[in-house]
Parts: C-alpha cells; structure tokens; sequence
C-alpha cells in the first residue's frame, strides 16, 4: 500500500482521507538539514517508536519499539551519527524523541536519507501525531492520532509513504 501526502494537507490510505500537516516550508526535492521542508519521494516505513507511558499497544505489522527518556535523533550533519538515533546527552545536536507536548507519542521512522545517509540532506523525517491545529511541522509529516493508529492497523513492512510537490516545476 502506498500511503499519499499532498501539499493540499491531506494523506490518503487505504481509500481514507485524513487531514495532515507537513513542513513548514512546504513540500520540494530539494532537502537540506534545517529548512523546515518535507522532502519529495517515496520512503519506506522503518519502524514506530511509541511512548509506552501514554500509548498501551499498537496494533501494527511495522516493528515497534518504546521510546526511552533519553532517546534522540542526531540532527547534526557534521556527526558520524547524523539521522541515526542516539541516547541524550549527546555530544553533537539531537533531537529529543521523548516529548512532553505528545506530538511524538508515536512515531512512523520514514526511509529518508539512511541508505546511504548523506550529511546536511535532512534527518528525523517522521509521520508523527499533529498539533491540535494542524499547525506545520520541521519537515515531517503529521496526522491526528486516531488516524495515525488506524494507518498503523492498516500497514505493512513493505508499505511506503509518497509526498508529491504541488508543481515539480515550481520548486
């Protein structure tokens, strides 16, 4: 199944349509570390993280596994663990995976840039939980959490999410 992401906000799955917020600097190809743009592709689904204080059990053919306290995302495009996870404090720039507004409750890990990862092309692009107002993200991809668990019920290990820009020539 390939899950579908418009720059019009909505991510469409198995014949549903949800509404979803995406980067705050719209949807290209053209990904860098830090421009708040979710990257053009189709990218597999890795793995969901899940914080297993707020979230029973998922119900998902994807790998899952519980977040920890000191989980992060390396975001540094200098570090030799640039887009990999890591355990804070961490001596480069990471992102902290355990959030206390819930927007990282749980989390879909994308296939961006890890095959091979290539420095400053963007890390931690993930489908995650949304603002309560669907307010833009730092180049994720994010959907209300019952949609996000009902995807989750819905998916494979071969399943893929595909972002189109709104106009290729445009970006």
């Amino acid at each position: 199944m390939d899950i579908d992401v418009s720059a019009d906000g909505y991510l469409v799955f198995d014949g549903k349509s949800v509404r979803c917020a995406i980067g705050r600097g719209g949807i290209s190809a053209r990904k860098t570390e830090g421009d708040g743009v979710t990257p053009v592709g189709c990218f597999p689904l890795r793995h969901v993280l899940y914080r297993p204080d707020r979230i029973a059990k998922l119900n998902t053919r994807l790998p899952v596994q519980p977040i920890q306290t000191a989980d992060g995302w390396c975001d540094d495009p200098g570090d030799v663990n640039y887009n990999k996870p890591v355990t804070l404090p961490y001596p480069a720039s990471a992102e902290n995976l355990w959030r206390e507004d819930g927007l990282y409750d749980v989390i879909v890990v994308l296939g961006h840039n890890d095959a091979p990862v290539v420095p400053a092309a963007g890390s931690a692009i993930f489908l995650h939980v949304a603002r309560p107002d669907f307010g833009p993200t730092e180049g994720c991809v994010a959907v209300a959490l019952p949609d996000l668990c009902d995807l989750l019920t819905r998916c494979a290990p071969t399943d893929r999410i595909c972002i189109t820009a709104p106009d290729a020539h445009q970006r």
